[in-house]
């Protein structure tokens, strides 16, 4: 596991380089123009792009046969779509420790940027959200037969259906709630669409693993 662990993070080390000095320029940007869309940019970026490079990390196996390597090593086909999972939360987990740095930055020198305590949070359910349902819908797609030929188009439609999944759930709570939230109210909601999340993210994790183990090659 820590050699699969390991080849994804090499594979995923140039394009994590490229997004962070972008990602800290995105910051300084906003910071010193002190501005809120800026800001509210980086947040959301840092989470879903470094998500997104460990899907295309993936897609760089294919170019070294790596992918059909990997079929005949000594470690099952559960580790190797574990491997996939586990990276997508480690570069999820980094983007999100570098936007919470960023905004800590922009308090200490710019003060509170927002306009409700609870942005902040809700910012970080969409980056987290978009995270891993882009995930769930990418891997179970990419690790069926013939999935590796079509990535590039697999990675731009579970973008695309991440951010769907999350303006859909946005709408439909709009709809049904219409009139402004308390605090505790968002948080609470906010914690139903992440854990609606993480069961999508869960249950494609199993899918996948069932689909990686039949094919044949």
């Amino acid at each position: 596991m820590k050699g699969l662990l390991k080849n994804n993070y090499f594979a995923t080390l140039d394009n994590a380089k490229a997004i962070t000095a972008l990602m800290v320029l995105l910051c300084a940007l906003g910071i010193v123009m002190k501005n809120q869309m800026l800001l509210i940019s980086f947040t959301l970026f840092c989470m879903v792009g470094f998500s997104l490079i460990s899907l295309v990390g993936s897609l760089k196996e294919r170019g070294f046969k790596w992918d059909k390597y990997k079929l005949s090593m000594p470690v099952r086909r559960a580790e190797i779509v574990r491997s996939y999972f586990l990276s997508l939360l480690l570069w999820l987990v980094f983007g999100m420790l570098l936007a919470g740095s960023g905004i800590g930055l922009s308090l200490v020198f710019r003060g509170f940027l927002f306009d409700k305590h609870t942005d902040v949070f809700n910012l970080y359910v969409g980056g987290v959200g978009v995270s891993l349902f882009m995930g769930a819908i990418f891997f179970p797609l990419y690790c069926s037969p013939g999935g590796e030929e079509r990535g590039e188009a697999l990675l731009v439609i579970s973008l695309l259906l991440g951010f769907g999944i999350m303006v859909a759930i946005s709408s439909f709570i709009n709809v049904r709630i219409p009139t402004p939230m308390t605090a505790r109210g968002t948080i609470a909601v906010g914690f139903m669409i992440l854990s609606a999340a993480v069961c999508a993210f869960v249950c494609s994790y199993v899918l996948t693993i069932r689909i990686y183990r039949r094919r044949d090659c």
